[in-house]
């Protein structure tokens, strides 16, 4: 099992950089949207003069397949504090995945000025940890293997047939390994699962089309805590808004997507 800077890793390649996306983080047979966020953040990272990742907004074409892919990226703009970038994940021939991208330089530094409240959840012992095996599931979710979501109960009625209207999914996220959060990273926890169509119970696949994501601070050590609602589901479409905390009690990445539902 691959540590996420092995599934991530970029080498040299005929077309630009190279990457081996692994099956382990995926939903079903379906890469994780911020992992492949992630793979594209790395490639980025190999060409930008700023350290840290701290913008993405990604439009997702076509789901790729494990295995080999390229990823390239060109470089728009860099000046002293900021750059950006655009990077393209490529699987035989055909573009996968398009993001903008801005690097610049995060700290761990209390915000100038905010208003945002950490979520009231119950204590990650209290949680209920997502198997990537649960009963009656159609499908299994290896993400979970590697990734532990545990979520507040309250999120938790569809799992016993019992829908919430709440339109909330919340719980802690941490790696199986141990790592620490960093900000190529929190792209995993700004796509937390499950989507919140599920808890609302529709349980067809809800595939991202558009995934914005904000990288605020580099995060503390120890596990994060997130909270994603949706405002409605319309036209076949649902919004999805995550806010995600460090053990610090900080706001370290936020995120707006728009996905596809199939009602």
């Amino acid at each position: 099992m691959k540590t996420f800077s092995q599934a991530t890793a970029v080498v040299a390649g005929d077309r630009g950089l190279r990457a081996d996306l692994d099956p382990q983080w995926a939903v079903g047979d379906k890469l994780h949207g911020g992992y492949l966020m992630a793979v594209l953040g790395r490639a980025v990272a190999v060409e930008a003069s700023h350290p840290h990742l701290v913008a993405m907004s990604t439009t997702f074409l076509r789901p790729p397949a494990p295995g080999p892919a390229d990823v390239e990226v060109e470089v728009l703009r860099e000046g002293r504090s900021a750059g950006q970038y655009r990077a393209r994940l490529v699987q035989d021939g055909r573009p996968c995945a398009e993001a903008l991208v801005t690097q610049g330089v995060l700290d761990s530094a209390a915000p100038w000025w905010g208003r945002a409240k950490p979520p009231v959840i119950p204590a990650e012992d209290e949680c209920f940890r997502l198997p990537a095996d649960a009963p009656g599931s159609p499908f299994r979710v290896p993400l979970l293997d590697v990734v532990e979501h545990r979520h507040d109960p309250a999120c938790l009625g569809f799992a016993a047939g019992k829908p919430s209207p709440d339109g909330r999914v919340a719980g802690w996220l941490r790696f199986a390994d141990g790592a620490d959060w960093d900000p190529l990273s929190l792209l995993i926890a700004a796509d937390a699962a499950p989507p919140v169509s599920l808890t609302l119970g529709i349980t067809s696949w809800a595939p991202t089309l558009s995934l914005t994501a904000y990288v605020r601070r580099l995060p503390a050590p120890g596990p994060v805590r997130f909270v994603m609602t949706s405002s409605e589901i319309t036209s076949g479409r649902m919004d999805e808004i995550v806010e995600v905390w460090d053990s610090a009690d900080t706001l370290v990445a936020q995120a707006t997507q728009l996905a596809a539902v199939r009602v």
